[in-house]
């Protein structure tokens, strides 16, 4: 059997199934897919360098927004607007494509911990992390995945190997 996004198990009631992965290196995007619905991709066209971001509705698992912020060559500022004008309730998905890091400050990274993540702190220049947390999250998110850029160890020039997470989402609850 397939299931939603092409993921290993079906999800229990009152979930949403996800599937994403981190860009390849500068050449292949990254993919975030939630409930069978592929909502970036570099076939959709709608991902870049930095950090790729897709917003989905906790209760009903619609699509709300995706954006990319270029945090390489562009400003944090418009991204640090982008995480405090999240809603609560919001399902936050993000992956890195070429470098998500170097314009990332602390008052950004605070903002992305407080969604759930706890690798936000440790990521750096050209790193592979993809992430699935919340807004108004109380705990630490159990969906996310980190790969440091390593010279010794990344399986293309100067970059990590692509990261890739699945899992079931819960739905929000009233």
């Amino acid at each position: 059997p397939r299931y939603k996004c092409g993921i290993s198990k079906a999800c229990p009631e009152k979930h949403f199934a996800f599937k994403m992965s981190s860009g390849a290196a500068n050449v292949v995007g990254p993919k975030i897919c939630v409930e069978d619905n592929v909502l970036m991709s570099g076939v959709k066209n709608n991902v870049g360098r930095g950090i790729n971001v897709a917003l989905v509705n906790g209760k009903t698992g619609e699509a709300l927004d995706t954006k990319f912020f270029d945090m390489w060559g562009g400003d944090v500022a418009p991204f640090i607007e982008f995480l405090k004008s999240i809603q609560d309730g919001t399902i936050v998905l993000m992956a890195t494509y070429d470098d998500g890091a170097t314009k990332l400050n602390e008052e950004a990274r605070k903002l992305i911990a407080e969604l759930g993540s706890t690798s936000i702190t440790n990521l750096g220049f050209r790193d592979n992390w993809v992430f699935c947390g919340g807004k108004g999250i109380k705990t630490k998110s159990p969906f996310e995945q980190h790969i440091k850029n390593n010279k010794d160890t990344n399986k293309y020039e100067g970059w990590p190997e692509v990261v890739e997470m699945e899992g079931c989402i819960p739905q929000k609850q009233d």
